[in-house]
């Protein structure tokens, strides 16, 4: 079974509706971490002050196939318009991998036989 990495970079407002999405179609455990990003947009100011906004950081190990599904509902989540992007999501393969429940394990084998 190969594995990767799923990495959403997501607006702290769209946080739980991505969450919510990966879950529902069947990510188990999901790292969340907050974040900051540098734009090379200009920055809104209020009164002299830089203001980026809070962003949030997912990350997931999913079986290979389930980690396409996810990164592409994450994406239309992201994405509501064609040039309108409010975040970022992307996959890196997984070479290596210890740690990992074994229920968990135990559920991408059966989502993959439930996809034959």
């Amino acid at each position: 079974m190969k594995f990767s990495v799923l990495v959403a970079i997501v607006p702290e407002e769209q946080e739980q509706e991505c969450i919510d999405s990966a879950r529902e179609l069947g990510a188990g455990g999901i790292t969340v971490m907050s974040g900051r990003g540098i734009s090379n947009n200009a920055k809104k100011t209020f009164f002299g002050l830089a203001y980026d906004g809070s962003q949030s950081v997912l990350l997931m190990v999913l079986e290979k196939r389930l980690s396409l599904q996810i990164l592409k509902a994450i994406q239309r989540l992201l994405m509501p318009a064609e040039n309108d992007s409010r975040g970022m999501v992307f996959s890196l393969p997984l070479e290596h991998l210890g740690g990992i429940d074994m229920s968990q394990f135990q559920k991408f084998e059966q989502h993959l036989k439930e996809d034959i």
